[in-house]
């Protein structure tokens, strides 16, 4: 058997074709930035849910009312439609929403074509509802992108004006703001909008005899321009013009309402005013009442971007057409945390960048080090050019797959530069040694990348919202880690084959002095016009210029020498102790005896985590960015007692967090908003998902915490808690306080959903089983609530409807009066500019909410049989009785639901109180009619852990797979597998001894992206015995490895082990290191340290708590797999192939005997 030298096509003609790679690389560097500076930024990606909205508005109907009218209807026309996985609705008053959620394998636009015919099938059924007007109630069907829904920026406008002032001043902005192609509304608070409101004497009217029929023919008909078409005369032609519309309200009055048997003007029933709407909506801003203006950008757009144009309109408008003693205040600004989150991530890269050079000059020299070191940069210019090219954003998942692969960049040029410096100490050219060796290796360096690849390709395929949400990490992780491929087998074969030396030199002083002045003198060329115009780019590259000849003369004094004795002192003496152990361990009974302890150690790990059991979380908690305080009465409580419940709740918080003002400053370092909402816009999210109607009952109170960085080392959750102790005891409201979410929604970590036909049971059976939880005292729960409620005050109108025919009088006559009286009508239109205002009347105020009087209203219509004038008193043929009805009526599958939930006190595990809770439930009996299951965040957290356990067996069945074909060894694919039970081992081990909560789902994702990891160097372990073995088989010109003999083997097994001891200590130091800061929460800011000087050095935050569960699962397993496998898989493959010469002299022995009979 004859060994040849073995190359590798690619990169060997990028070996002979080194000025076009070297082009190729420019022009991947320039593709790259550009895509970098051009990529959006926001914080979690955008998430497009295969779910279609359909909402529909009905005016003066209850909850029942709309689920019978509209909201049945419609679930019976969706249930036949194929794809559908769930469909759920809420029905309020006015007002109803169903969301019909779709599988993954139905796009958008098709999903929502087919609600939209199923939608006109419903409209076109005789008994669907109509509107006041006779139109029919119009449906609108639509998906939701959330990342557009929410505010990006609140403009907050207050001063010594009225409302309806600084609203005008708002619409101004507004019309500006919206001028900007990102962004895609603007939406004004605090303050209603003005109608022309004729608010009629109800005693006038039925005096003069006349209808609400009468007012609005009157109003319809004077209040109209129209054509009347063209006349020609003496040769001309010219257009009739009718110009009625009125130019002011007060022309109203004058309008004739009847002229039969005395002229009565609108005057002298009714008084007509311009004036704001009913009061809907307060809005504050630390106190101060303010009209707000809430800011929502356009899906795929850059938030940074376009929240820094928005600031610019506003200075603007300020210089311009603002008055200056209005206030302007910019608060919830999500690009400061947005650009705080791609600057956390983008310092750990550049930290984790600058450990890795360092471990790489150390262990190879510099030279070496920057051919491997800039895989680095070059995989991510590739990575950010492709990532553009397909339109993704720059945000945190993807950032942290960018993190994640930071380590593991530079693995494939480790090995590459490796053993082309190890072919050049054997004497080869720097071309041969370059092709070489990147030939030896190429295969099992690109099957180690698939193994990496495979772990993670499993993430891609995650289902549901979870999935869209995390399928970046993988997408980026694959095209980086390709990319780092392409890299080390193109790039780094011209590198290595043009510039590659085999002694690393220190830098000539002349060199030095010269370099240095140069860098000194273009340091002061940018430094000083830098500090002179504060131009931060300037004032940086002048400080980096400098800094780099500090660096230049410490490396020339000390590094140069510190990296030489760890290179040729150092590193030898550690391969020699390295090559005696293997020598020792692969002697007599001592492989067995190690491999025995390792299989023990490995289910000691088990033991050890059942010893001690982790507390055991789904996601990642976070320390609070956010506190909302949710302040919610009965419904029908107005507006006014609301908000002054609001504002208590707010003074509260004010005074909790005065005490956090830096006297430095005058600032308060922990709050950086404190927005109060009543009425519209003060829904809670998790409760009132959909809900489009006034809710003049609820109030709201945000608080937007600073940066973690600012808050010197105090923890929001304590400030949580405080401020829960201190807004309770409201008589007669429920206030909750929470914490923003992390991650994708996925509801409440205590979720109860009850299932049944008849609701007055359902909500009994939810009383009872509340009281019944309690009883048990489990602690942690903030406070059991059901999202359903029966105080909603309804006054019922029975109609004797023999009584009202035999006068004429229908039940729809009777409740359009009424509906007038109350609600009011929409008669016309009043313009003023381009702004159109409705004319409504209705009963004056004091009147309609005066039960007395509303009911006992006289009616007038004309009597068909004899045409005379009749008036009939409402309660004359009708009857009144006080009841209440549901807030809402919430349906899932088409049965009716309702849900017991509550949040978790700080410091308690969701997922341990809900375990208590099912205990709890399973001696507690419900009716056969009403069923429970728990829901939301238990839900969510089943589905997921499916799939992860899924992943898992797809990512270690794919692995297993490229191996074989790799080896096409039953036995060597074993041993490297092996390699993955030990890191998990490692995982145990970790966990225990750091004391660390087992967090399911960054814990698992963790596991299953070290079984790729950890792999690596075993596949390069094991290729580099099979390539000694072949080279020493042709060298004894022998048939196959079978023909050594056992020392021979070992004699290679502890060759090949010191020689690939550097590559594999370097792959896995390098994987670890580059996702130490991340794991400790290690932050400093690498831009101000060069500009200003200043690192902004601090430890923790949203990162670490988000990522540090799986930065660590990985170090854990990694570290301890790493050490383990230096000695696992020599021990293995040595027993392996003892006990395969143990067999073949055990089974010659046996045929020798035999022969011998």
């Amino acid at each position: 058997m004859s060994h040849q030298n073995k190359e590798f096509g690619i990169s060997s003609w990028a070996v002979d074709n080194r000025v076009t790679v070297y082009i190729l690389t420019f022009i991947i560097v320039i593709a790259g930035l550009t895509a970098y500076i051009n990529m959006p930024r926001e914080d979690f990606p955008e998430i497009i849910e295969n779910k279609i909205y359909i909402s529909s508005v009905f005016p003066g109907n209850s909850a029942e009312d709309v689920e019978k009218l509209v909201i049945k209807p419609l679930e019976k026309q969706i249930k036949n439609i194929s794809g559908v996985d769930k469909v759920t609705s809420s029905s309020f008053q006015d007002y109803g929403m169903i969301i019909a959620e779709f599988s993954d394998d139905v796009s958008v636009e098709q999903a929502k074509q087919k609600i939209k015919d199923k939608v006109d099938n419903a409209k076109a059924d005789t008994d669907w509802p109509n509107m006041d007007n006779g139109s029919k109630v119009e449906p609108n069907v639509f998906e939701l992108n959330i990342s557009e829904e929410v505010p990006i920026l609140n403009i907050n406008l207050q001063g010594n004006y009225t409302t309806q002032q600084l609203k005008k001043y708002g619409e101004l902005l507004q019309d500006d703001i919206e001028e900007i192609s990102e962004i895609k509304k603007v939406d004004i608070l605090g303050v209603d909008d003005k109608e022309v409101e004729i608010a009629v004497d109800i005693f006038k009217m039925t005096a003069a005899q006349v209808t609400f029929d009468d007012i609005q023919n009157a109003v319809k008909y004077e209040n109209m321009t129209l054509s009347g078409g063209n006349l020609t005369s003496q040769g001309s032609r010219n257009n009739i013009r009718i110009v009625g519309e009125f130019k002011d309200p007060k022309e109203l009055e004058n309008i004739i309402v009847k002229s039969f048997g005395g002229t009565v003007y609108l005057k002298n029933i009714a008084t007509v005013s311009f004036k704001e709407k009913e009061k809907t909506t307060y809005a504050r801003e630390k106190g101060t009442e303010v009209v707000m203006l809430n800011v929502k950008k356009r899906s795929n757009q850059n938030m940074i971007s376009a929240i820094d144009q928005v600031k610019e309109r506003v200075a603007l408008a300020q210089e311009t057409y603002l008055p200056k003693n209005l206030k302007v205040e910019l608060t919830s600004d999500q690009s400061s945390r947005v650009e705080h989150q791609v600057d956390e991530l983008s310092n750990h890269i550049i930290f984790g960048i600058i450990l890795v050079m360092i471990v790489l000059m150390f262990t190879m020299g510099l030279r070496n080090s920057l051919f491997v070191g800039a895989a680095i940069p070059l995989s991510m210019m590739i990575a950010f050019a492709i990532l553009s090219m397909f339109g993704l954003t720059l945000n945190t998942m993807v950032l942290f797959g960018l993190v994640m692969g930071l380590g593991m960049l530079v693995d494939d040029g480790i090995v590459v530069v490796d053993n082309v410096y190890a072919n050049m100490q054997k004497g080869m050219t720097r071309i041969q040694a370059s092709k070489v060796g990147i030939g030896e290796i190429a295969w099992p360096v690109i099957s180690s990348t698939a193994t990496t690849l495979m772990a993670f390709l499993p993430f891609a395929l995650w289902p549901g919202t979870m999935g869209k949400f995390m399928k970046y990490f993988p997408i980026t992780l694959t095209v980086t880690l390709t990319g780092s491929l392409f890299v080390a087998m193109v790039i780094n074969a011209a590198m290595t084959g043009g510039s590659m030396a085999l002694e690393d030199k220190n830098i000539k002083k002349k060199s030095l002095r010269f370099y240095s002045i140069l860098f000194i003198g273009l340091g002061v060329l940018f430094a000083v016009p830098g500090n002179m115009y504060d131009s931060k780019l300037l004032r940086g590259l002048g400080h980096l210029l400098f800094i780099s000849v500090g660096l230049m003369w410490l490396y020339y004094w000390k590094v140069f020498q510190w990296t030489q004795d760890f290179q040729y002192s150092f590193f030898p003496r550690m391969e020699e102790k390295y090559k005696i152990f293997l020598a020792k361990i692969l002697s007599g009974k001592t492989a067995w005896k190690a491999f025995g302890g390792i299989i023990v150690l490995l289910f000691f790990s088990f033991i050890l985590l059942g010893i001690f059991p982790r507390k055991v979380l789904f996601f990642p908690d976070n320390i609070p960015n956010q506190a909302i305080a949710y302040i919610e009465y009965p419904q029908g409580t107005s507006i006014e007692k609301t908000n002054k419940a609001t504002l208590f709740v707010e003074k509260q918080i004010i005074q909790i967090l005065e005490k956090y003002v830096d006297p430095a400053t005058d600032k308060n370092f922990m709050a950086e908003s404190i927005i109060s909402q009543v009425g519209v816009g003060a829904g809670n999210p998790n409760v009132d998902a959909g809900s489009a109607s006034e809710t003049p009952y609820k109030g709201k109170v945000t608080v937007s915490f600073s940066e973690f960085k600012f808050r010197k080392g105090i923890n929001t959750s304590d400030i949580l808690e405080e401020i829960r102790s201190k807004v309770t005891g409201i008589a007669g409201a429920t206030v909750t306080v929470e914490k923003d979410a992390n991650g994708p929604p996925a509801g409440y970590p205590i979720s109860i959903q009850l299932t049944g036909a008849d609701y007055e049971q359902m909500l009994t059976e939810a009383d009872k089983m509340i009281a019944f939880i309690d009883s048990k005292n489990i602690p942690g729960i903030e406070k059991l609530s059901i999202d359903i409620n029966k105080e909603s005050p309804e006054l019922e109108v029975k109609v004797d409807r023999a009584n009202a025919g035999s006068m004429g009088i229908s039940t729809g006559q009777l409740g359009f009066n009424l509906r007038r009286s109350v609600y009011g009508q929409e008669i016309s239109t009043y313009k003023e500019g381009d702004d159109d205002y409705n004319i409504v009347m209705r009963m004056q105020d004091d009147q309609r909410k005066n039960e007395n009087i509303l009911f006992n209203q006289s009616m007038t219509f004309r009597n068909p049989s004899n045409g005379q004038i009749m008036q009939v008193p409402i309660s004359a043929v009708s009857q009144t009785e006080k009841t209440n009805t549901y807030n809402q009526i919430k349906r899932k599958n088409h049965k009716r639901i309702m849900t017991i939930y509550s949040n978790v006190l700080t410091g308690y595990n969701g997922d341990e109180i809900t375990n208590q809770i099912k205990e709890e439930l399973k001696s507690y009996n419900l009716p056969k009619s009403v069923s429970y299951s728990f829901s939301g965040v238990q839900e969510e957290q089943g589905k997921n852990q499916s799939f992860l356990m899924y992943a898992l067996f797809l990512a270690l069945a794919g692995i297993t797979i490229i191996i074989v074909l790799q080896f096409n060894s039953v036995s060597k694919t074993m041993i490297i597998m092996f390699t993955v039970l030990l890191s998990f081992s490692g995982v145990f081990y970790g966990y225990v001894i750091a004391n660390m909560d087992f967090v399911i789902l960054m814990t698992m994702m963790g596991i299953i992206s070290l079984a790729g990891v950890v792999v690596k160097n075993g596949i390069v372990l094991m290729d580099f015995f099979v390539l000694l073995l072949d080279k020493k088989v042709a060298d004894k010109k022998l048939e196959s490895h079978d023909d050594l003999s056992l020392e021979e083997i070992k004699e290679v097994i502890i060759e090949s082990g010191k020689s690939r001891l550097r590559p594999v200590l370097l792959t896995a130091l390098t994987a670890i290191l580059g996702l130490i800061p991340l794991a400790i929460g290690l932050n400093f800011d690498f831009f101000t340290l060069v500009t200003d000087f200043n690192p902004h050095f601090f430890m923790g935050g949203d990162n670490v708590m988000f990522w540090g569960p799986l930065a660590w699962t990985i170090i854990f397993g990694l570290t301890y797999a790493t050490v383990l496998t230096l000695v696992m898989v020599p021990v293995m493959f040595y027993l392996v192939k003892r006990t395969k010469y143990w067999l073949r002299d055990r089974r010659n022995k046996r045929n020798q005997e035999a022969l011998a009979e």
